[in-house]
């Protein structure tokens, strides 16, 4: 296990770097100039801005620009946002467990639904549940996030009035964050209205971001089980007299989870860039709309450490896929 740790890590170090040059390539083709954009409407002399210029690095060749932050981030420095002039680590720190919180519920939401609805459908292969739900599947894997999310902001905050249109919390509560999970913190300062706010406020969000995430898994859920339900084994244990309920669960779902697994996995990339578009309809304040606000803002440093950073979070949670494979299936071994 170790050694195949070892592999994978090696593997993913390439990636890294990959994805360091692009973001750092990126910011530099976004139009406009960072120290104009820091300086704002007041403008800055011709003088100030050389001096800026090589306070923050931006006279070195772009080579030597780009080793200066690599150097940095292993170093732990990830930069000095233009904007705030905060570190954009503890940005990062303190705007990601919004993310974290609204993307936890959108998953908690797609795995309880889709896995059940797939599995139902696989097992009552074209009944009218089976082409219902594929076919709902499908309209909400064709669905773009920002007309989804507007849709269902007109009509339960804005006709029916049941959900607040933005934010975490109602402006009437005012807590210090502990964990920065809202939740979990209303229910440590075991404030139960704020609690009820703080859900609230999370159930537009975490539909309109669980959407694809529950269509996908739904479809790979039925594709898997499927596959399964047509093997030699399952067959064998239907011949044994076994209930159906034994056979679709203990025989079948664990072989079958294999591939869902993964699907799962490769959702948490999907859940952190459609976060961008959900937390900017909803203004949600996380690091999705932080880096929309920080590309507005021409906010070199943010942008390129942001992506840095959610590009190693999908790679960790991709890598502790790979290694919950031998956990589900015992037939799977890693050397």
């Amino acid at each position: 296990m170790f050694t195949y740790i070892l592999r994978r890590l090696a593997l993913i170090l390439p990636t890294i770097i990959g994805i360091s040059i692009c973001a750092f390539a990126f910011v530099r083709v976004l139009p406009g100039d960072p120290i104009l954009a820091m300086a704002g409407q007041h403008g800055v002399t011709p003088e100030r801005y050389e001096i800026l210029k090589e306070q923050f690095g931006y006279n070195l060749p772009i080579w030597q620009q780009y080793f200066n932050y690599v150097w940095g981030v292993l170093q732990g420095d990830f930069g000095i946002s233009l904007s705030t002039k905060r570190p954009v680590i503890t940005e990062f720190l303190t705007l990601f467990p919004a993310t974290i919180e609204l993307a936890s519920v959108a998953m908690i939401l797609a795995v309880s639904i889709g896995i059940p609805a797939g599995i139902f459908a696989a097992v009552n292969r074209g009944s009218w549940f089976d082409q219902l739900t594929m076919g709902v599947a499908l309209t909400g894997y064709s669905m773009p996030i920002f007309w989804w999310g507007l849709l269902l902001i007109i009509f339960f905050s804005g006709y029916l009035g049941w959900t607040p249109v933005s934010g975490r919390l109602d402006l009437m509560f005012f807590l210090r964050p502990i964990t920065g999970f809202m939740l979990i913190d209303t229910l440590l300062y075991g404030n139960w209205p704020a609690f009820v706010s703080a859900l609230r406020h999370l159930i537009l969000p975490a539909v309109v971001l669980g959407t694809i995430p529950l269509a996908v898994i739904a479809r790979q859920t039925r594709s898997a089980m499927l596959e399964v339900l047509g093997e030699d084994y399952v067959r064998t244990a239907r011949a044994k007299g076994l209930s159906p309920r034994r056979v679709v669960n203990v025989h079948a779902l664990r072989n079958a989870l294999i591939p869902v697994v993964t699907t799962i996995g490769l959702q948490v990339g999907l859940l952190l860039g459609g976060a961008i578009l959900t937390e900017t309809i909803f203004s949600w304040p996380g690091i999705g709309k932080w880096m929309i606000d920080s590309i507005a803002k021409r906010d070199y440093v943010v942008v390129q450490s942001g992506l840095l950073l959610i590009a190693l979070i999908v790679m960790a949670v991709n890598l502790l896929v790979d290694l919950l494979y031998a956990v589900i299936n015992p037939r799977i071994r890693v050397k």
